[in-house]
C-alpha cells in the first residue's frame, strides 16, 4: 500500500534539481513525488528574509517552478507555519514520507528537530540529507576533536576531507501521480517591491535560478579564475564569481563548484577561489557550533566596547553620503544592485564600526535587508571579523584606511566614477580624497564639497586614533 502513497519533497534553501540529494532519494522511491515550497512564517526566527532576498526568492521560485513543469511536475506553494502546512499536506495527500535537505540556522535546526519528532505520529516518516555544504558542520574537527576557531587550519581539514561525493544529476522526469493539489500564487506573496520599485536595477545584473547559476560559474571558470588571485580585490571590473546569492538560495552547490574548479588546470586563482568557498563553510561551522553568532560578540570582552549611537552618521553611511568616495561608491552599488564587491564590504564595514564607532549589529542588519546574498552565517561571521570581536579576527585592532584602500584597489578611480558620478571628472590622484585637492582642481572637476558632494562626516585620522585608544583600553581591561 505504501508504494502507492506519494512522498513530499520540501524545497528550502536548495532551489535546484541537480545535485539535490533529497530530490534524488525521493525519486528513487518510485512513489509519486510532490514538490512543495513553504513560505514559512515562523521558521526563520529573528531573521526572516530581507527585502532584497525576497526579490531574489520570487525569481528563483519562478525558475524552479518552470524547471519542474518541464519535467511534468508542479511546485506546490503554501504559506504559514511549516508544521501546520506539512500536517495539512499529509492529511490531504496521504504522503508516507517527507524528504528535505538540511538548513543550519539555529531557528531552522530547532524547527526541523521538532518536525522530526512530531510528524511520524501523523503516519509520515522524515528523512533529511546534506545538500548545501561540502561537509556537515560537525565533520571537520581539530586534532583534539573540537570545533575550529581559526580559518586556516579549518580549511586544511576541510580540503583533506573534500566533498562528500560527486554531484548528482538532475532527474529526467518526475512521477507526480494523479493528485491535483491547490497551490498559492507566487505573485500573491508580494515578494517584489512595486511602489516604489527600488529593485529595478537588480534585473540588469542578476538571473536568479539554477540555469543562471551554472552560466555564471562557467563564465567565471572560462574567463576570470586564472587571474582571480591577483585581481579579486579590484572592484573596478568584474573580477569575482558573483555566485554568492546563487549559493545562498541553493541554486548551485559548493560541491558542484568544487568539482568544476578542480577539473580545470590548477593554478593560484583556482586555489584562492576554493579558499573563498571554504570561508563560507567556515562561517557555517562557526554558526553551528556557536549559534549566538548573529547576536553576541564571540569575544565577550567586546560587550564593554564603547559603541556610539549616531543616527545621522548611520543614515549618511547607509545612503552613500559619507564624503568618503569608496565608502559611498560601495553603499550605492549595494542599494542599486543588491550586491557589493567583497573588498569594498570590508572597507565600508570597517568605516562604520571603527571610524564611526557604530555597533556591527546595525551594519549587519542593513546588509541583511539590502543584500541579495544575505546569509546569516556569512553576514554574522564577516561583520564580527571586521569588528574584531569574532573568530580569526587578529589583528582585531585593524582599521582599514579607505583612501589607501581606494588608491590600491581602484587606482584609476573607475569604481568610484561609476557609482559616485559627482566625482567623475576628478583626477585619479585625488578622486579617493577630494578634500585634499586644491580649489582649482575641484573647480575644474565641477566639485563643491558640501554642495555637489558631501564633505567627510568624520576625520579619518582622528577617528582611527579614537578606535585604537578604545582597543587599547579594552586590552588593558582584559589584562
Amino acid at each position: 500500500m505504501s508504494s502507492n502513497r506519494p512522498v513530499l519533497l520540501w524545497f528550502r534553501q536548495d532551489l535546484r534539481l541537480s545535485d539535490n540529494p533529497a530530490l534524488s532519494v525521493a525519486v528513487a522511491t518510485g512513489q509519486p513525488v510532490i514538490p512543495v515550497y513553504i513560505h514559512d512564517t515562523e521558521g526563520h526566527g529573528d531573521w526572516p528574509p530581507g527585502g532584497a532576498a525576497q526579490w531574489w526568492l520570487h525569481h528563483s521560485l519562478s525558475a524552479l517552478a518552470a524547471s519542474l513543469e518541464a519535467r511534468g511536475s508542479q511546485l506546490i506553494l503554501r504559506s504559514g507555519r511549516a508544521r501546520d502546512v506539512l500536517c495539512g499536506l499529509i492529511a490531504e495527500t496521504g504522503a508516507s514520507k517527507i524528504f528535505w535537505n538540511r538548513c543550519y540556522e539555529p531557528a531552522a535546526i530547532a524547527r526541523d528537530r521538532a518536525l522530526k519528532a512530531e510528524l511520524p505520529a501523523f503516519g509520515c516518516a522524515v528523512e533529511s540529507h546534506s545538500g548545501n555544504l561540502l561537509r556537515e558542520p560537525w565533520e571537520p574537527k581539530t586534532q583534539s576533536g573540537a570545533a575550529f576557531k581559526v580559518f586556516s587550519p579549518f580549511f586544511r581539514a576541510l580540503s583533506s576531507l573534500g566533498p562528500a561525493g560527486a554531484p548528482l544529476p538532475a532527474p529526467e522526469g518526475l512521477n507526480t501521480g494523479s493528485q491535483l493539489l491547490a497551490s498559492e500564487r507566487l505573485a500573491d506573496w508580494a515578494l517584489t517591491p512595486s511602489r516604489p520599485n527600488w529593485a529595478r536595477g537588480f534585473e540588469a545584473v542578476w538571473t536568479p535560478g539554477e540555469a543562471g547559476a551554472q552560466r555564471r560559474l562557467q563564465d567565471f571558470l572560462d574567463r576570470r579564475v586564472a587571474t582571480y588571485a591577483q585581481d579579486r580585490d579590484r572592484p573596478d571590473g568584474e573580477t569575482t564569481s558573483r555566485l554568492s546569492p546563487h549559493l545562498h538560495f541553493g541554486e548551485i552547490t559548493p560541491s558542484q563548484i568544487w568539482h568544476a574548479t578542480t577539473t580545470r588546470e590548477a593554478g593560484r586563482g583556482h586555489q584562492k577561489f576554493l579558499s573563498e568557498v571554504g570561508w563560507r563553510e567556515f562561517s557555517y561551522h562557526l554558526l553551528y557550533h556557536q549559534p549566538q553568532l548573529p547576536h553576541d560578540n564571540l569575544r565577550p570582552e567586546f560587550e564593554r566596547f564603547p559603541w556610539r549611537e549616531d543616527a545621522a552618521a548611520f543614515q549618511a553611511w547607509s545612503k552613500g553620503q559619507t564624503g568618503v568616495p569608496i565608502v559611498d561608491a560601495g553603499m550605492r552599488e549595494l542599494w542599486t544592485t543588491g550586491w557589493m564587491h567583497n573588498r569594498v564590504r570590508m572597507i565600508v564595514a570597517s568605516f562604520l564600526v571603527k571610524n564611526l564607532g557604530i555597533h556591527w549589529r546595525e551594519g549587519k542588519a542593513w546588509f541583511w535587508d539590502t543584500l541579495v546574498d544575505a546569509d546569516l552565517a556569512n553576514n554574522a561571521a564577516s561583520w564580527q571579523w571586521v569588528a574584531g570581536c569574532g573568530a580569526d579576527a587578529a589583528p582585531y585592532f585593524r582599521v582599514f584606511n579607505p583612501v589607501l584602500q581606494g588608491l590600491k584597489f581602484d587606482p584609476d578611480g573607475l569604481y568610484v566614477r561609476r557609482w559616485v558620478p559627482e566625482l567623475s571628472k576628478m583626477p585619479s590622484a585625488h578622486i579617493h580624497a577630494p578634500w585634499s585637492a586644491g580649489a582649482s582642481i575641484l573647480a575644474d572637476a565641477g566639485v563643491k564639497l558640501g554642495l555637489t558632494y558631501p564633505a567627510p562626516i568624520v576625520d579619518l585620522s582622528e577617528s582611527r586614533a579614537r578606535a585604537l585608544a578604545a582597543f587599547a583600553q579594552l586590552k588593558t581591561q582584559v589584562a
